[in-house]
């Protein structure tokens, strides 16, 4: 009886040791809660844009058809063109939160283009003040690397390869000779020039997400056009159009323009992030 009585206190210690080191430690953790990644919905997507395209060419160079010997003297002492408004629109694919690609279409509004050109006459310098107009149809395929996300804003870079349709018109060259041995000449061309080059472009800017579906994209491009030729000019002065008087046509040489656009982007179908099965553990 007596060592049943010492067993019993003796167990009802320990019990009391071992709960008393159990309250000494600290709760157990509760089991991890898995949660996917939050990724931007892709997929395909509408885009339209707007801008204004600051255009510049480098030379005004010409390459004689038909006529009597170039002056020796000449050079091209003033070049402008206008800038251009642009309207485009296109379809591209959001692969991830980081890149994605489209294809654009866009056209550059008809504005004017000048150049004068002088030599010297013997006595004094003459001049040809031409003048035309260009416009554009641009279509390209672009890669652009989004760089992350902040407040909504996402800034962004990209590449583009395509082609440009250019088309020159109405283009004339009136010739002012002031040493009284030449009569002044009128020249035009007999009709319109087109031609396609390859065209190239580097994109930057930022998007503002207004809702995950549509998003309002402020960016900048510059846009290499190749070269531009015109139609023959053909001098209204007796002996240019039809024999001894130099015929030309011209090249607007390395066409380019720094384009500043405002755009939208709807994303067409969300496509959801990728679900997760919860796992719990026991």
């Amino acid at each position: 009886m007596v060592r049943a009585t010492i067993l019993a206190l003796a167990g009802a210690s320990t019990l009391l040791s071992t709960a008393s080191f159990a309250a000494d430690l600290p709760p157990p953790l509760p089991a991890p809660i898995y949660r996917a990644p939050i990724v931007e919905a892709g997929g395909w997507y509408l885009r339209g844009d707007v801008g204004i395209g600051v255009q510049n060419y480098k030379s005004f160079d010409f390459v004689q058809t038909a006529g009597g010997p170039w002056p020796t003297t000449w050079r091209i002492d003033q070049k402008d063109i206008k800038d251009t408004y642009i309207f485009g629109g296109g379809i591209g694919y959001q692969w991830n939160n980081w890149l994605r690609f489209d294809f654009t279409g866009e056209y550059r509004a008809d504005v004017k283009f000048k150049a004068i050109g002088t030599y010297f006459n013997g006595t004094d310098r003459a001049a040809d003040v031409y003048d035309g107009d260009h416009s554009a149809v641009v279509v390209l395929a672009n890669l652009y690397l989004d760089l992350g996300t902040w407040w909504c804003i996402t800034p962004f870079v990209g590449v583009g390869a395509g082609g440009a349709y250019h088309k020159t018109a109405a283009l004339s060259d009136l010739g002012i000779n002031t040493n009284g041995l030449g009569a002044s000449a009128w020249g035009v061309t007999a009709n319109d020039h087109t031609q396609w080059n390859f065209a190239w472009a580097l994109h930057a800017g930022a998007s503002y997400t207004v809702t995950p579906s549509f998003k309002v994209e402020v960016a900048y491009r510059y846009l290499n056009m190749g070269n531009v030729n015109t139609s023959e000019v053909l001098c209204g002065a007796s002996g240019c159009g039809t024999g001894g008087g130099p015929r030309a046509y011209y090249t607007l040489t390395n066409f380019d323009s720094h384009d500043f656009r405002i755009g939208v982007r709807w994303l067409l179908q969300q496509e959801p992030a990728p679900v997760f099965p919860l796992i719990r553990k026991g």
